[in-house]
C-alpha cells in the first residue's frame, strides 16, 4: 500500500509497502509526482516488472568504474589499457552521476567532449564498448536490473583507419638503423621484432606472443597463434625468409620458452623514438604488416596464398593492405 506525507515545508514522500518485497520510497517536490511515482512502483509490482533500484539510485558510474576494473578488467590481457580508458571516463562529469539517472544524452556529452578534445574515433569507440559493457555488467551481476544500457543508444563516431602508408626510399635502411641497440636504443627487442614485422606480416601481438616451440627451423616455417583463415586449425603456418631466419637464429633463448622479452607498451613507446631518431613521419608498427602484405603481392603471390600467410579472412579486409609499387621498383625491395 502507498502512503504518501509530506517532508519539511517543501517536499513530498512517497512510501510503497508491499508483502514480499522491499520497501520502496523517494522525495519529489510536489505531491502529484509522489503520488505517480507511487502508482508506477504499485503497477510495476502487480505486473511482475518491477525491478529494485536502491542500488542504481545510490551508486555513482564512478564507483561502479572502481569496481569493474577491479573485478572484471584485472582478468584481461589489457588490463593497463582499460585502466587508462576508465580514468578517461572518471575525469568528465558523468562519471559522478547516480547509475540509474544517466542517460543516452549523458553519454553522448562524452563523446562530443572527446571528439571535441581530437580523439581518434576509434580510441572512443573502445571507451563507449567499455562502457556499455560496464552497464550490462552492472544490470546482470551487481543488483542493477532497473537499469538499462544507455550506450546503446549512442552513435558512434565512424572510424575510418584504412592506411596506404610504405615505406620509401631508403627508409627501410634509415628505421633499422635507429632501431638498432648501438643507435641510442635501449630496447634490444625493438630491431628483430621489426624486421620480422617486414619479413613475416605478422602482427605485433603475434610476434610477442611467439614461443620456440612454435618455430620449425628445419622446415622454415612457424606457427601462430592465430586462426588460420579458413578456419581448418587454431593456428596458421607463416613461411620464414632466409633474413627471417637469421634473425631468429641470432635471438637468445629463454626459460620461459618466449621468443621476445619484451611488452607491447614498451615497443609502444620505442617504436614512435625510433621513427623520430630516422626523422620517419606518420609511420605505425602496423604499417609494417602493410607494406609485408604488398611485397608478397609484388613477389607474384596469389590472393588466396596471401591469406593463407597474413591471415585476412576475407579479400576485402586484405585489399586495404594492399598498395603496389610500379614492376619497375620491386626488384630492389624484395630479399630471395
Amino acid at each position: 500500500m502507498a502512503t504518501v506525507r509530506k517532508r519539511g515545508a517543501y517536499q513530498w514522500q512517497a512510501i510503497v509497502r508491499r508483502k514480499g518485497f522491499p520497501q520502496q520510497s523517494k522525495t519529489f517536490e510536489t505531491r502529484k509526482d509522489a503520488e505517480a511515482w507511487a502508482r508506477k512502483i504499485e503497477r510495476e509490482i502487480e505486473t511482475g516488472t518491477w525491478r529494485d533500484s536502491r542500488e542504481a539510485e545510490s551508486t555513482t558510474l564512478f564507483e561502479c568504474l572502481e569496481r569493474y576494473i577491479n573485478e572484471v578488467s584485472i582478468h584481461k590481457k589489457g588490463y593497463r589499457q582499460e585502466v587508462h580508458k576508465a580514468n578517461v571516463i572518471a575525469r568528465h562529469p558523468v562519471s559522478s552521476m547516480f547509475m540509474a539517472s544517466i542517460r543516452g544524452a549523458d553519454i553522448a556529452k562524452f563523446r562530443d567532449a572527446r571528439l571535441k578534445d581530437g580523439k581518434a574515433a576509434s580510441t572512443i569507440q573502445k571507451e563507449l564498448a567499455l562502457l556499455s559493457h560496464l552497464f550490462n555488467t552492472a544490470r546482470r551481476e551487481w543488483s542493477m536490473e532497473s537499469i538499462s544500457n544507455p550506450v546503446q543508444f549512442v552513435r558512434k563516431p565512424k572510424v575510418d583507419n584504412a592506411r596506404n602508408r610504405r615505406l620509401e626510399g631508403d627508409e627501410e635502411q634509415r628505421l633499422l638503423k635507429a632501431c638498432s641497440p648501438g643507435f641510442h636504443n635501449s630496447n634490444i627487442w625493438l630491431l628483430p621484432l621489426v624486421i620480422l614485422a617486414i619479413e613475416t606480416a605478422m602482427r605485433k601481438s603475434e610476434l610477442l606472443a611467439l614461443e620456440w616451440k612454435d618455430i620449425d627451423f628445419e622446415g622454415h616455417v612457424l606457427k601462430s597463434k592465430n586462426k588460420d583463415p579458413k578456419g581448418n586449425a587454431p593456428y596458421r603456418f607463416v613461411p620464414l625468409t632466409p633474413h627471417a631466419m637469421a634473425v631468429l637464429t641470432s635471438l637468445p633463448r629463454s626459460i620461459d620458452g618466449r621468443v621476445f622479452q619484451t611488452t607491447d607498451n614498451a615497443i609502444k613507446l620505442a617504436f614512435p623514438r625510433a621513427c623520430n631518431r630516422a626523422d620517419i613521419k606518420n609511420l605505425h608498427f602496423h604499417d609494417l604488416r602493410h607494406e609485408a602484405t604488398s611485397r608478397l603481392f609484388e613477389q607474384g603471390l596469389s590472393t588466396e596464398e596471401v591469406m593463407s600467410i597474413t591471415g585476412h579472412k576475407t579479400y576485402q579486409m586484405l585489399r586495404r593492405y594492399t598498395h603496389l609499387r610500379t614492376a619497375e621498383n620491386t626488384a630492389t625491395k624484395f630479399r630471395n
